[in-house]
């Protein structure tokens, strides 16, 4: 990019220009390269670790047609004996899957102590770019702004970057009604393919100031010391700590049964899998927000993928892979747990479609070097999640048909082998729900416990998601299904809550919307009446 400073701007402009302002020329100049920068950079530089083009490759395609011949020409030989050994080959992968996590829980448990850290004055913390992506959120923002501005954290060390859609008219405008201070910098994505956070995030990080870089998601509450404390231990570590990953949970885990399954998930991922993972020296599946890195690492490694749906996951390993290693801390930031079917049907597909991709990215870049702790992130975690569930639906149809009518895929075995693999499908099951039932515990969240029962109604949805996932990895590889936040009643009194911090009216009808839902509540609370 050619060399432009404040000074040259304020010649041409006559008159004086401050940091935001000079950002937003320096844009504009840039226009085209920050666009190429965002959307055709990394896999131009990165060919086959983009997720672009993915099932076009020669190798993913030469590896599909010798499959599909490989296992053609055995069902003609013995179809029998072809499907009772696909159908070992599933119930020993799921089998792997849920003792994998089962393993990693148990680690879990045993948690070394969190290390001394040496406090740092403010005069020595690094400047932080917060990232905060955001699209069709203008219901968020100012819950987002005033989470940011209770972070315990010098406001002269923070450099917030709200990068919003140019078409975005809504999110734009509640950012300028919201009479930001000058910590804040917008800078407006003009119209650019693939439309996703990973992109957005590129193109922030493009402009961003800080030595490190955090990613902040519209409805995080991040807890006031989480920047301090990653600051403090960057300062103490080595070169090779690329990522500080904090916790996630959700602030409205009893809005209903939806969101007290997903609440027992985040617990399970957050507070036992990824620190298990840690202890293992294993690759870490990044969580999407709350991601602290190390700014030079992250452009070595080539930032995000923006054809891949899940950025976060994918550049964990990938940080892994080049020899950088991610910590998790004992700091939560609270989300809006999803509370609508079809709102999460939307995210939870296209989290599976990120780990298809995700998975077949790291397949294809496999090496001798390769050791057992990435095999387990790769194909037994990452690839796990989303395999296990596409084969949940054939697993139970093959126990009801055996139940029902006393045939067996696994008839050409012995009947020892086939009381193992029952056995271990119920065993597999019977421990994810176990497991589920106890995650909470350690948050003090044991009333949720209960809601482990209905698990398998949760992996039926999962398993949806995961077909939809499949059929548009095929169809729509980089589409971003858009996550509607603010739906839940505690979003709605947050939201409240931060338009008057600022003086702000809400909007008449959502102030309708929140009271009508109050109404209701203080219906069902009293004793013999039912809400309509």
């Amino acid at each position: 990019m050619a060399f432009l400073t404040i000074g040259d701007c304020e010649s041409s402009l006559d008159r004086p220009v401050d940091r935001r302002t000079f950002g937003a020329l320096l844009r504009d100049r840039h226009a085209e390269e920050l666009k190429y920068e965002a959307t055709e950079a990394f896999a131009a530089q990165c060919p086959r670790e983009s997720a672009r083009n993915l099932l076009l490759s020669s190798s993913v395609r030469s590896a599909l047609i010798t499959a599909v011949l490989v296992i053609a020409a055995l069902i003609a030989l013995s179809p029998r004996l072809v499907m009772a050994s696909a159908m070992l080959l599933v119930l020993a992968y799921f089998f792997g899957v849920a003792a994998v996590r089962l393993f990693l829980t148990v680690i879990a448990c045993f948690q070394p102590k969190p290390q001394e850290r040496r406090a740092l004055d403010d005069a020595d913390l690094p400047i932080i770019t917060i990232l905060a992506p955001l699209f069709r959120e203008a219901h968020a923002l100012p819950g987002l702004v005033q989470a940011i501005s209770r972070l315990d954290y010098p406001a002269d060390r923070l450099d917030v970057k709200l990068i919003l859609e140019q078409h975005d008219r809504e999110t734009i405008k509640e950012a300028n009604r919201l009479n930001l201070d000058s910590r804040f910098d917008l800078i407006i994505v003009p119209p650019s393919h693939p439309q996703t956070k990973p992109k957005a995030c590129i193109y922030g990080l493009a402009c961003a100031h800080g030595d490190l870089i955090v990613i902040y998601d519209a409805e995080d509450e991040p807890s006031p010391d989480q920047l301090r404390t990653a600051a403090e231990i960057f300062s103490d570590a080595d070169d090779c700590l690329a990522c500080v990953q904090a916790r996630l949970n959700y602030y409205n885990p009893d809005e209903n049964w939806l969101t007290r399954l997903f609440t027992l998930e985040y617990c399970l991922w957050f507070d036992h899998f990824l620190p298990a993972l840690e202890r293992l020296g294993a690759p870490i599946p990044l969580g999407g927000t709350s991601n602290i890195f190390r700014t030079d690492i992250l452009v070595d490694v080539g930032g995000w993928d923006p054809h891949n749906v899940t950025e976060d996951a994918d550049l964990g390993l990938r940080l892994a892979r080049r020899g950088y290693r991610t910590t998790v801390i004992d700091s939560t930031t609270l989300e809006e747990a999803n509370c609508k079917t079809g709102n999460w049907m939307r995210q939870r597909s296209r989290w599976m479609k990120g780990f298809m991709q995700t998975w077949l990215v790291h397949c294809r870049n496999r090496t001798a070097r390769d050791d057992w702790q990435l095999f387990i992130a790769v194909d037994l975690f990452v690839g796990g999640t989303a395999f296990a569930a596409l084969l949940i639906p054939f697993l139970w149809a093959a126990v009801l048909v055996e139940w029902q009518f006393g045939v067996s895929l696994l008839d050409p075995f012995p009947q020892q082998l086939k009381s193992a693999t029952a056995a271990a499908l119920i065993a597999g099951n019977l421990s994810c729900m176990v497991l589920a039932a106890y995650a909470p515990i350690r948050r003090g969240l044991a009333r949720l416990s209960p809601a482990a029962l209905l698990t398998p109604v949760y992996w039926i949805m999962m398993s949806i998601a995961a077909w939809i996932a499949l059929w548009q990895l095929l169809h729509r590889p980089s589409f971003w299904e858009k996550t509607d936040h603010g739906l839940s009643g505690e979003a709605k009194a947050r939201r409240s809550a931060a338009l008057d911090a600022f003086g702000l009216e809400c909007d008449p009808a959502a102030r309708q919307i929140a009271a009508d839902e109050e109404s209701a509540q203080q219906k069902r609370a009293r004793p013999g009446t039912t809400a309509e």
